[in-house]
């Protein structure tokens, strides 16, 4: 478990005999209690690529952490990623080297300021951007919360180690991707993609990149004083696709503008212009993009695709590093992992800053900053590499990687000592609503993972297990319920809205039941045990297609997850 956990489990809403009165299968609670979960990760090119001295592997942030962000303040580093309608959101790191991470918890992890109870898994909260104002010793996190008319908003705090982020302030300008900058002389201003003029837009794709005055006094931008910076793109005569992420920097007097182009997807890429003046005009580069992997064979050994979305800061003792995001494919291509956070040192030696490695194949790992040591794998710190990570889930903290969907843990949890219990939601997992279910993102091509559940269904409409879950439209379920008035384990595929038993066999609950998914690339084998039985694998071994972004769309990489419902739809 995490150090830096400070979520307390033990503060969690009781469950009173006046809220929740617990039914009793027998001498048995029918409401289920999860323990001992494991997850161990194996994948190949870790293997193969033992770190030498002076290395760390790169993606630092495996699994869905999308659109990182990152600032600085003196020796601290701090990097945020999107989290779409995970809750809590925008999970925040902190680092003294930019090698060895810490999860510090989550920038939005009240109701007040997240309010995705409805949103689609891939709506809610968009690429964040994560700013110290040294003018004001204050951070700020401005992102776009696509989820009840909210839209770009910002939160502050002075200490993002003890959170305490400000509810959100919402800013009246339309499009995605803000990004805040603070001039030399204390003037701040917000960039942004948009939509073209009404008329203008000419081809499918077709974005703008646009740059207001921002006043933070009233944390709000100022009306009449937005321009577009970039129309297009690099070659607009070329009609690039999907200026976004935008981000400005200074550095020797200049004004630079750093976008993703290309959409986040095969063609992804990073551009970069510059400009004597803050608000333009931006030439662009005369070698753009800056980063990419597009241009690649696609069957080149341990591909990173999709390479973009990156932002900048400087390093130790001058030097300057650049962190964005990247799929790793398996074998036949399909992207469960999702959106990482890769990192790469950055060379601005010359006029323009340089991705070092970033248009060649990248490599599975990169070279340290000068002095730093390698504690990834040392306790407190998040891993990378292959790794195993394992939670008895009986303590009174609850590790920040685990996260729930459109609502608060806290509702239907509760730590004891053999395990957490979950209060189950009258919501089935294919529902657009706050569910029963605690998340752990996958973060290996080939990984296992179990965990134990105590558990009778008391009917149908009951079921508590694991799910291997892309959306709500895509995902499998492996669970525990009654069928025909006798208790079951059912193993089910949701595709695409549509859910049918792949295979079911009657099980004596007289016991423990342990839960296990095992990944192999593309292939998922499911198993059960009895008590301390063996496992006995239940159905076929199943495509992993379904949990894959390219197949079930959206942003998100795939989750495993215990679940737990009252209106289970898998009959």
């Amino acid at each position: 478990m995490l150090g830096m956990s400070v979520v307390i489990l033990a503060t969690l809403t009781a469950f009173s005999t006046q809220e929740h009165k617990r039914k009793l299968q027998g001498d048995r609670l029918s409401e289920p209690v999860f323990s001992d979960f494991v997850y161990k990760g194996e994948d190949a090119v870790y293997k193969e690529n033992p770190l030498k001295p002076g290395q760390f592997y790169s993606p630092i942030l495996q699994g869905c952490y999308p659109d990182p962000s990152i600032t600085r303040k003196g020796n601290d580093y701090y990097l945020v990623n999107s989290s779409f309608s995970v809750f809590p959101g925008v999970p925040i790191f902190h680092s003294l080297d930019l090698v060895n991470w810490t999860q510090l918890g989550h920038v939005l992890d009240r109701e007040s300021q997240l309010k995705v109870q409805t949103a689609g898994i891939s709506a809610g909260i968009y690429a964040p951007d994560i700013v110290y104002n040294r003018h004001n010793d204050t951070f700020y996190m401005i992102t776009t919360q696509i989820a009840s008319g909210i839209g770009n908003m910002v939160v502050k705090t002075k200490d993002p180690k003890a959170g305490n982020w400000s509810d959100p302030v919402k800013l009246d300008f339309d499009g995605i991707d803000p990004a805040l900058f603070f001039d030399d002389d204390g003037k701040a201003y917000v960039v942004h993609n948009d939509a073209p003029d009404k008329g203008k837009q000419r081809y499918e794709g077709h974005r703008v990149i646009k740059l207001w005055a921002y006043d933070t006094e009233k944390d709000q931008v100022i009306q009449g004083s937005d321009r577009i910076l970039v129309d297009g793109g690099v070659h607009p005569a070329e009609n690039p696709i999907w200026i976004e992420g935008p981000h400005i920097y200074k550095k020797d007097g200049r004004y630079y503008l750093m976008c993703a182009e290309g959409g986040t997807g095969s063609d992804h890429s990073e551009v970069i212009f510059s400009s004597d003046h803050v608000a333009g005009p931006y030439s662009p580069a005369p070698k753009n993009p800056i980063l990419s992997q597009r241009h690649l064979d696609k069957n080149r050994p341990n591909p990173v695709e999709w390479a973009g979305h990156a932002d900048l800061v400087e390093g130790p003792h001058g030097s300057w590093y650049g962190v964005f995001l990247g799929v790793r494919p398996n074998e036949v291509k399909r992207v469960n992992t999702g959106r990482e956070t890769f990192i790469l040192p950055v060379d601005w030696s010359g006029e323009w800053p340089i991705f070092e490695g970033g248009m060649e194949a990248l490599k599975p790992s990169v070279r340290m900053p000068a002095g730093v040591n390698n504690r990834s794998h040392a306790p407190g710190y998040f891993p990378n590499g292959n790794f195993t990570f394992t939670d008895p889930l009986t303590t009174a903290v609850l590790d920040h990687r685990w996260v729930a969907l459109r609502g608060a843990r806290e509702k239907f949890l509760q730590a004891t000592d053999k395990g957490i219990v979950f209060r189950s939601y009258a919501v089935d997992i294919s529902e657009q609503k706050p569910i029963s279910a605690l998340f752990y993102r996958q973060q290996h091509k080939n990984f296992e993972s179990s965990v134990s559940l105590d558990y009778v269904p008391a009917s149908a409409s009951d079921l508590a297990g694991i799910t291997c879950l892309q959306s709500e439209k895509y995902h499998y379920v492996l669970g525990v319920t009654k069928l025909d008035n006798e208790d079951h384990i059912v193993l089910a595929k949701n595709e695409n809205g549509s859910t049918r038993i792949l295979a079911k066999e009657k099980i004596n609950l007289n016991a423990k039941v342990q839960l296990k998914v095992q990944a192999a690339g593309d292939a998922y084998q499911f198993a059960y045990a009895v008590g301390k039985g063996p496992f006995r694998k239940i159905g076929n071994t199943v495509s992993g297609d379904i949990l894959s972004t390219d197949v079930a769309g959206g942003f998100t990489g795939a989750l495993i997850g215990l679940y737990s419902t009252t209106a289970n739809r898998i009959r």
